[in-house]
């Protein structure tokens, strides 16, 4: 069989799954800092198209746009890794740093690769240097592909494809290594025969690369009321069974608000778990016989600002606020186009502020947003800040509590922030537990563990149990 040459189904497969790192913008200029990475696609679709015979109606290749999740960004994207002949990897140093990232690799290295009728094996991995990564610095289902990148040209050898795109001198240099790079992923197509695979669901699964350090990591933790433990007054438009089902924006969109944050928290590179804040923070304030454990990773807590009335878990954030960790960072969505918002605002807006003073003493971005986030887009804005924020928290808080030689001093805890005196003054307007005692009186029955809603995407299989080893 000739690379020309298609079979079955293969002929209505797109050729390549492109897998890149997204880079954060800087906001300077509106410039799109991925704007390469879509030239290099195009480019690479226009040669493949020129030395195949692709229908025109199938498009050459796939690669994931940009940072506007949609609800069907997930499906879209299981799709393309169970259907795309040849997976091409753009390494580059955050490339392994990436959930994303390493998740893609994992759902196309999970399909099934026919025996090969001749030479060496093959995973349907085509790798490309992006920028130089350090040999050493690869993970080990990276590490193990063997693959001969000089056959590319000496200028990408010594730069990388990213360098010989940007800079004009390497225009010829840029046009070789594209040739030849397409050349390379038809050749591959037609000599491995991947599968098409199961369509597994994306955001379940683990990242083919080494587990995370701890500040690459945030736990996400939702307060919020569910149908079944309703205020007086409020409507159960937003809410579903549990917790976790919680979406405060119910015109832009259905998708549960925790779901969506999950999605952009891996655009920006972070390995994400999913809590109830009342069982995690129950579970701390447990009597223990030993030192409480270090905070493990920078935190996320979502607020319901109508799960206040319930005295129960108002007095388990007002605890939480009197430690006011720095790891964690509170974001409180208040749709200003929801009606029982609209009616509730003076009362809920106060009842918020008392019982995060401390949160809202501390951060000035925060005291600014004291009527909360009122749009998806206005969330969608402060969630990355609200994220960093926790990861310098994190960081600053494991410099500044770093035991000096022969010191016995630890970094503080989660549990040690929750675990404080109870307040001694109460608010009267709100009763002794600083608010009313009978608007929610059932105790929550939920469990994120039994619902099956923690985010898998956090576990990380043994690295390694990786492909044979690409031939050359």
């Amino acid at each position: 069989m000739t690379d020309q040459e298609g079979s079955g189904d293969d002929e209505r497969r797109p050729y390549f799954f492109l897998s890149y790192a997204h880079t954060p913008g800087t906001g300077a200029g509106g410039h799109d800092p991925n704007h390469w990475v879509h030239r290099l696609y195009q480019d690479l679709c226009e040669a493949i198209m020129e030395i195949t015979d692709l229908p025109a109606d199938v498009p050459a290749g796939f690669m994931d746009r940009g940072m506007h999740l949609g609800e069907e960004w997930a499906e879209r994207l299981s799709d393309a890794l169970a259907r795309c002949r040849v997976f091409v990897p753009l390494y580059s140093p955050r490339y392994f740093r990436s959930a994303p990232c390493g998740q893609e690799w994992q759902g196309f290295a999970s399909r099934e690769v026919e025996p090969p009728r001749g030479g060496a094996p093959h995973t349907g991995i085509v790798p490309v240097w992006w920028v130089r990564v350090p040999t050493e610095s690869l993970p080990a289902v990276a590490s193990r592909l063997q693959f001969n990148h000089s056959e590319f040209g000496m200028d990408y050898l010594n730069e990388g494809l990213h360098a010989l795109i940007k800079l004009g001198y390497f225009k010829e240099s840029y046009d070789l290594a594209v040739h030849r790079l397409a050349q390379r992923i038809v050749h591959v197509a037609h000599q491995t025969k991947v599968r098409e695979g199961e369509r597994l669901d994306f955001l379940t699964l683990p990242s083919a690369f080494a587990p995370p350090p701890p500040f690459r990591q945030l736990r996400i933790s939702v307060l919020a009321c569910d149908v079944g433990r309703l205020p007086a007054g409020r409507a159960p438009h937003t809410y579903g069974q549990t917790p976790l089902d919680w979406q405060p924006y119910w015109q832009p969109t259905k998708l549960p608000l925790v779901q969506h944050v999950v999605r952009v928290a891996k655009k920006l590179n972070f390995h994400t778990s999913v809590h109830l804040f009342e069982e995690e923070a129950e579970e701390l304030l447990k009597p223990a016989d030993s030192q409480p454990p270090e905070p493990s990773a920078p935190g996320l807590l979502l607020l319901d600002r109508w799960a206040l009335l319930d005295p129960a878990r108002r007095e388990l954030v007002r605890r939480f606020d009197e430690r006011n960790p720095a790891w964690v960072s509170v974001m409180e969505p208040w749709a200003q186009d929801d009606p029982d918002n609209r009616v509730a605002n003076g009362e809920l807006r106060e009842l918020s502020e008392l019982t995060l003073r401390h949160k809202r003493e501390v951060k000035p971005s925060f005291k600014e947003a004291v009527d909360g986030l009122p749009s998806l887009e206005a969330f969608n804005q402060e969630l990355p800040q609200a994220a960093q924020r926790a990861m310098n928290g994190f960081e600053e808080s494991a410099r500044s509590t770093r035991p000096a030689e022969g010191g016995g001093r630890r970094r503080p805890s989660l549990r040690e922030a929750l675990v404080v005196p109870l307040a001694t003054v109460r608010d009267a307007k709100y009763g002794p537990m600083g608010g009313p005692e009978d608007e929610m009186s059932r105790e929550p029955t939920t469990s994120a563990a039994r619902d099956g809603t923690s985010d898998h995407g956090s576990q990380h299989p043994d690295s390694g149990e990786a492909d044979p080893a690409e031939g050359t």
